[in-house]
């Protein structure tokens, strides 16, 4: 038998060396964004359902910036958890230009102008309703909400962000965000559009830790079906059609074929959000003792650049980041 073996796959898995001389994907720290919690409060808050993982005070933040930077890790995608009090049917805190979320987009500019900070748009952490549009007679309104977005895309900008990320779903919102950015001047500023993203289940932990569940009905007239992929291919052609920078695809691992989608029917660059749910999962097996949880991890995280991703946002970053140093 061994005279007809002349290809032996085996021979390039042999050593640990030469399985890292073919190597057909790699992870490194420029991959990687790493998301934050703003909060109104001193200090830091954890987050139960994900471990490891803080809403900061304004203050605090910026030394958790600072911890990141040191890593290597300069891209930082910023959400705010806003007080109950804020929170108003029209969403009218999402345009305070001296509200927590343009303040603290102020102070890490100011601090680490060397970092590139993508925002959040939608209307969820701001509304009493919940959802990510305005909400009129029980439904979600589609233009009254594109309206208010870009205006928040014009404040971010104003208060120094480098890339808005709408995450609203609503149609037509690249299109209007980036006429408002160019008439006020913010040519520069990219977009990274919430291209597909998906109605899941793997939000869980992220809305409990901003308190931006729907009080009422759900994401899902909106938000995309799981069971479609030729839809995400229309709201792709759309958003490069009408000025995306870049285009995200979420949640990311029940989302691989997506990805690969994306990857191979554009250019822009293709961000892979691997969302609160995957991360939590992660971690409460490995907490079990079910699973190896930094192998697991690592796996994780190279199976979503595998199936195309350029830029992943993780929880996992930082911890990433220090395995792959020591690699």
């Amino acid at each position: 038998m061994q005279d007809f073996l002349r290809k032996r796959p085996r021979r390039n898995r042999a050593t640990e060396t030469i399985r890292d001389l073919v190597a057909e994907t790699t992870l490194n720290v420029t991959d990687f964004v790493m998301p934050l919690f703003v909060k109104d409060i001193d200090g830091q808050e954890p987050i139960a359902a994900m471990p490891g993982i803080f809403k900061f005070g304004p203050a605090a933040l910026l030394g958790e910036v600072e911890s990141c930077v040191a890593l290597g890790i300069k891209s930082f995608i910023l959400f705010p958890a806003i007080a109950e009090r804020y929170k108003t049917p029209d969403a009218m805190e999402a345009l305070n230009p001296k509200g927590l979320y343009y303040n603290t987009i102020r102070s890490l500019k100011a601090a680490f102008p060397q970092i590139c900070l993508i925002s959040d748009i939608a209307l969820d952490p701001y509304s009493a309703d919940g959802h990510d549009g305005l909400v009129v007679d029980g439904k979600i309104v589609n233009d009254a909400t594109v309206e208010l977005l870009a205006k928040m895309a014009v404040l971010q900008a104003d208060a120094g962000i480098d890339i808005v990320g709408p995450s609203d779903m609503m149609d037509g919102r690249v299109a209007a965000i980036r006429d408002a950015l160019d008439k006020a001047g913010h040519t520069q500023v990219g977009i990274l559009s919430y291209t597909a993203k998906y109605a899941s289940a793997f939000y869980g932990p992220f809305r409990d830790a901003l308190d931006s569940a729907p009080k009422a009905g759900d994401k899902k007239s909106y938000q995309m079906n799981p069971a479609n992929s030729k839809e995400a291919m229309i709201e792709l052609a759309l958003d490069v059609a009408e000025g995306a920078d870049m285009v995200m695809v979420k949640p990311a691992l029940a989302y691989l074929d997506i990805i690969k989608a994306f990857k191979e029917n554009t250019n822009l660059p293709v961000v892979a959000y691997n969302v609160s749910g995957e991360y939590a999962m992660v971690k409460a097996a490995a907490q079990n003792g079910w699973l190896d949880g930094e192998r697991t991890m690592m796996e994780v995280l190279l199976s979503i650049k595998r199936a195309g991703a350029d830029i992943i946002i993780s929880y996992h970053s930082k911890e990433a980041v220090m395995v792959l140093q020591r690699q």
